[in-house]
């Protein structure tokens, strides 16, 4: 009798454990590891777009006629630093992918689901700020997701600018 009441009490326990986790997980807001993901080279939005006051669209020129806001390649960022700051350490990293012929392997730090459709050109005409989603990135040396682009979140956004909140204006 009493190892059955201990088996029943352990298997209670083991459940609410396990269902703290998933609340945790599902709850708590994402690391920021996943929020301000380490970089190849360390680029600082705060010294480009913030002192040197460089527009976002200057380097993500492709938001204005694309879904997606683009990275600028190597042979950009080179045409720049061949002459600005061309023996920092990280600026010879950047001439390091250049030499090789190789793409900077970003890592995304405003990942959407595969399911969203998300047109920054849209959004551009329509003349939100970049910040607006993204923060105030000209502030930040590591850019850091500030807004939880879930559901609720754009949703918000669309009913404060009077946008579409039809299904199929976001999901594909």
């Amino acid at each position: 009798m009493k190892k059955t009441w201990l088996v029943g009490v352990l298997v209670v326990i083991m459940i609410g454990v396990v269902a703290a986790g998933l609340a945790l997980v599902y709850f708590l807001p994402l690391d920021l590891r996943e929020r301000s993901p380490l970089q190849p080279i360390d680029f600082s939005h705060k010294l480009h777009a913030g002192t040197n006051a460089i527009p976002c669209l200057f380097c993500h020129r492709s938001a204005t006629r694309s879904p997606v806001a683009g990275i600028p390649a190597v042979a950009d960022c080179r045409a720049c630093h061949q002459f600005i700051s061309p023996d920092a350490p990280e600026i010879r990293k950047l001439m390091g992918y250049w030499d090789r012929r190789e793409p900077i392997p970003w890592v995304r730090g405003h990942a959407l689901p595969d399911f969203v459709y998300f047109p920054h050109m849209m959004h551009i005409r329509a003349k939100l700020a970049c910040s607006t989603c993204h923060g105030e990135v000209a502030a930040m040396e590591r850019v850091t997701r500030t807004a939880s682009l879930k559901m609720g979140w754009c949703l918000g956004c669309h009913r404060q600018h009077k946008a579409s909140i039809d299904c199929w204006t976001c999901h594909i």
